[in-house]
């Protein structure tokens, strides 16, 4: 299966991933990133929405995808809340279903091992790598590259601006995201206009969990 044929969260999870570690690293809060990915989805297909600020889905609706109808089902069931609130709601549970998706296709594979030697634990082994590095090239290269947004694949538009805003640093460094700031913001337009009010809420929710690690960290 090529890698272009997986969803924007499913890809968003590879990136994550330190090819040479075969493990994620940099990426602390990437179920959050995960969920905004999804959220991203369900609203480009116009099946949520954002009414006074509330996300709002289209009752009953379902799309045979799992995860998608997996949070689609949850927005129904759940209070209201805003996209800060979706981004961080039992964000792991989403995260879990990409990552079985994953392995369902070969490009994760779940292997038993112990934490510490003692505490038993599940290790993802990536097994498509090579996917990985060139999916993370033309990412690179859609922030990097000169060219204007708009010849930018809404895809890789998308992935540049989440993996961004989740500060997925496997993507891209703390000052390469500085430095990129302008480029960023307008591949994010380019993504379509569901895309930014999620990339500021996934920013913030990144933001604040950081600043509870750090304050947690010298309390």
């Amino acid at each position: 299966m090529p890698h272009g044929s997986l969803s924007v969260p499913a890809r968003l999870f590879l990136l994550a991933y330190d090819t040479g570690k075969d493990r994620v690293a940099g990426a602390p809060d990437l179920p959050f990133a995960i969920r905004a990915a999804v959220l991203a989805e369900l609203a480009e297909r116009e099946l949520i929405h954002e009414v006074d600020g509330i996300v709002t889905p289209v009752l009953g609706a379902r799309t045979g995808d799992a995860v998608l109808d997996h949070l689609l089902e949850l927005i129904e069931e759940s209070r209201p809340r805003k996209w800060r609130g979706w981004i961080t709601h039992r964000a792991r549970s989403t995260a879990a279903l990409v990552r079985e998706g994953l392995v369902t296709d070969a490009y994760l594979r779940p292997g038993r091992r112990r934490v510490l030697g003692l505490f038993p634990s599940t290790h993802y082994a990536l097994q498509r790598a090579g996917y990985v590095e060139v999916l993370r090239v033309e990412v690179l290269h859609a922030v990097t590259n000169p060219v204007p947004p708009d010849g930018v694949p809404r895809d890789h538009a998308t992935l540049a601006a989440l993996a961004a805003a989740g500060h997925l640093r496997t993507v891209l460094r703390p000052r390469d995201r500085r430095h990129h700031t302008t480029r960023l913001a307008a591949l994010t337009l380019r993504a379509g206009p569901h895309l930014p009010p999620i990339a500021r809420a996934l920013e913030a929710a990144v933001k604040s969990a950081e600043a509870t690690r750090s304050s947690a960290g010298t309390g």
